[in-house]
């Protein structure tokens, strides 16, 4: 958490500071000796916690903590620190988190940031709550689509529908799934592997690349290859070069310690 202590008492600014300098719990801290410079502040940095001293007079600070609102959807929660208990229930039931009477003990501001820092944490989970729909629908809406060039077209293909990748040549081959037509394209295999890679595509062989969402099976062999079988039936050697990129067929591997190699 960061935290801004807004007081113009020096005592309580270095008491207030060395609390916040042992916590493990704040990143960084900051000081103000009235409420204009606390909300000079708070416009230009981003504070978790607000501990604030409603005695000074500066700035009246009723109108400081309206402010807070202007800063951003989420301001600071406040703690206020003070010595006015009449001022600081009435504030604190409309605008603060926690608020601690002056003179304090250590302990008593420890179970104030205890409990600021335990509500701020609940509301950042809310926040991202809030955000996974809209981060789902951007994902949703991203394009999953390559883009190839064949015959002196350009097609949008989709990578689910390339089942495996043939070098012939100076050309390579994007066999597609049954109802799915193939393209032969005019680049190499090697570079073509490294921008298929993202969605999917594995090379088991200098000359194939296969999309691991058909890879059904896979068989050891005595010479130290693999077999690997694709829906469909399709069987494919995997040579001993390209055996590694095997591991990242399956994000787990029961009844063996790992990818066996």
């Amino acid at each position: 958490m960061h935290v801004l202590i807004a007081d113009d008492e020096p005592g309580a600014q270095n008491t207030l500071t060395n609390i916040l300098a042992r916590r493990r719990d704040v990143e960084g801290f900051d000081t103000a000796n009235d409420a204009v410079e606390a909300l000079d502040k708070l416009t230009h940095r981003s504070f978790d916690v607000l501990l604030l001293d409603i005695s000074m007079t500066k700035m009246a600070d009723m109108e400081l903590l309206d402010q807070l609102t202007a800063l951003g959807r989420f301001p600071p929660s406040v703690v206020f620190v003070t010595a006015c208990q009449q001022h600081a229930l009435a504030a604190a039931h409309k605008h603060a988190v926690e608020y601690v009477l002056k003179p304090f003990s250590n302990e008593r501001i420890d179970e104030a940031l205890d409990t600021v820092f335990r509500r701020s944490a609940g509301e950042q989970a809310a926040r991202l709550l809030e955000t996974l729909p809209h981060l789902q629908r951007v994902i949703q809406q991203k394009p999953e689509k390559i883009a190839v060039k064949a015959n002196g077209r350009i097609l949008l293909i989709d990578p689910e529908d390339v089942v495996a990748v043939h070098a012939e040549g100076n050309y390579v081959l994007l066999k597609a799934d049954v109802g799915s037509g193939s393209h032969l394209l005019r680049v190499s295999i090697s570079s073509i592997a490294k921008k298929l890679r993202p969605y999917g595509f594995l090379q088991i062989h200098r000359s194939v690349l296969v999309n691991a969402s058909f890879v059904e099976e896979l068989q050891a062999l005595p010479t130290g290859e693999y077999t690997l079988r694709i829906k469909g039936g399709e069987r494919y050697t995997v040579t001993r070069t390209y055996k590694s990129n095997l591991k990242d067929l399956a994000v787990c591997w029961i009844g063996f310690d790992g990818f066996v190699e």
